[in-house]
């Protein structure tokens, strides 16, 4: 085979404060692979970060400036796809159980000690970076599966693709009803939920167990929505509902429950109890403006940042955080009955059942007269009392507890 034929080399990442300890592993690794050195987690970082080639890092634990523990905890907490999951392998003067322990909680593919024998240090390191090659390859066919497919193989959940495909379609459903029966289009709203601490989550508990919290967020969200809601996964710790027919207050009024099923999801792993938090974004066309979609997710978005700056566990809209006494207070009021009607047409059931009571109240002085004029046997009596206890209990529709 012609030098031009060969395979690249994969490029590896050694960071240690030992000059000695970089030049053993180094001539061990030089025929393989190509070598670049840092002194310490800080310049391995950086490194990382800047250059794209590098498939795989070894790295010592005891550094100046960013430790091994630190710099391992930075790479499976970055959101750059490429960065977070790229091959580690920590490396000890000594087998270490604790510190052992310790790496493959952080997310350490592998823990070795600096005296282990030329053979088993290529090997380990081949099998390595041919698995993250072929995570790689899949990660890229899987990407290009969800770019076509409406449905996200590895989630379950919409691909961002149709997500915004779809968003768009009840965009231009909505605008072109408005004009038709020259009233002002439906509304479309968007909440992005993230779990708050998520990178906590992973120091503390490692990737496996801040995976399974996003598979059950996941779970939650996908159970719940309406069957006209698009749900989309937009990073691990982040998921974007489409809601059309929606307005912003019933927008809300589902964020709110949300947290409310979340906050009683217990999950339980090596005897420790774990609980989560979410915060939630919510735009919405009537009050953002009837743009586009990515401007409705974008305002989303930007609003739980907010609410995670704030310390978590917020819902928060166009004025700011928003709170039950907020929601409560717009659904006694008396509520269109027009647009009641169109969220039935548009299949929103579940709205409309949240404000039975407010329907009820709007309803009761007309049904009262066709009841006075034709005596045809309306439960009035029942109408009022329901009408009346939803007005004093705010008629909050609350998730069933549930326990992973």
């Amino acid at each position: 085979m012609s030098e031009e034929q060969k395979e690249p080399r994969p490029k590896v990442l050694i960071v240690d404060d030992s000059r000695m300890v970089r030049a053993s592993i180094i001539k061990n690794l030089r025929d393989g692979f190509l070598v670049r050195e840092e002194t310490d987690g800080e310049a391995g970082w950086e490194a990382l970060v800047i250059d794209r080639d590098i498939q795989l890092v070894i790295t010592d634990i005891g550094m100046p400036r960013l430790d091994g523990y630190g710099l391992l905890e930075r790479i499976r907490g970055s959101k750059l796809a490429r960065v977070h999951d790229v091959p580690v392998v920590v490396i000890s003067g000594e087998e270490d159980g604790e510190a052992r322990d310790k790496a493959y909680k952080l997310g350490a593919n592998d823990f070795i000690t600096k005296g282990i024998g030329a053979t088993e240090l290529l090997a380990r390191l081949e099998s390595l970076t041919r698995l993250a090659q072929t995570s790689r390859e899949l990660e890229e066919s899987r990407a290009a599966l969800a770019a076509q497919s409406p449905v996200d193989p590895a989630t379950g959940l919409a691909s961002e693709a149709y997500l915004t495909w779809h968003a768009e379609q009840e965009l231009a459903l909505a605008k072109r009803h408005g004009s038709e029966v020259r009233e002002k289009p439906s509304d479309i709203s968007a909440m992005v939920v993230e779990i708050d601490h998520y990178e906590q989550l992973v120091e503390w508990h490692g990737p496996h167990v801040a995976q399974l919290v996003t598979r059950k967020l996941s779970k939650i969200l996908s159970t719940k929505v309406r069957k006209e809601d698009t749900v989309a996964q937009l990073a691990p710790d982040q998921f974007a509902v489409l809601s059309p027919s929606t307005d912003l207050v019933g927008c809300c009024a589902f964020a709110l429950r949300l947290q409310k099923a979340i906050e009683k999801v217990v999950m339980t792993y090596r005897d420790e109890r774990i609980r989560i938090s979410v915060t939630a974004g919510v735009a919405c066309s009537s009050v953002d403006g009837m743009q586009t979609v990515s401007h409705l997710i974008g305002l989303a978005v930007q609003r739980a940042q907010q609410g995670r700056e704030a310390g978590g566990n917020k819902v928060v809209a166009d004025q700011g955080e928003v709170g039950k006494d907020f929601v409560d207070k717009v659904f006694r009021q008396t509520i269109s009955l027009d647009h009641a009607l169109f969220q039935l047409k548009a299949g929103a059931t579940d709205e409309v059942i949240e404000r039975m009571g407010d329907v009820v109240a709007t309803l009761l002085p007309l049904l009262e007269l066709v009841e006075s004029r034709l005596h045809c046997g309306m439960p009035l009596d029942a109408l009022r009392q329901h009408a009346s206890e939803a007005a004093s209990s705010g008629e909050e529709t609350d998730f069933t507890r549930t326990t992973i």
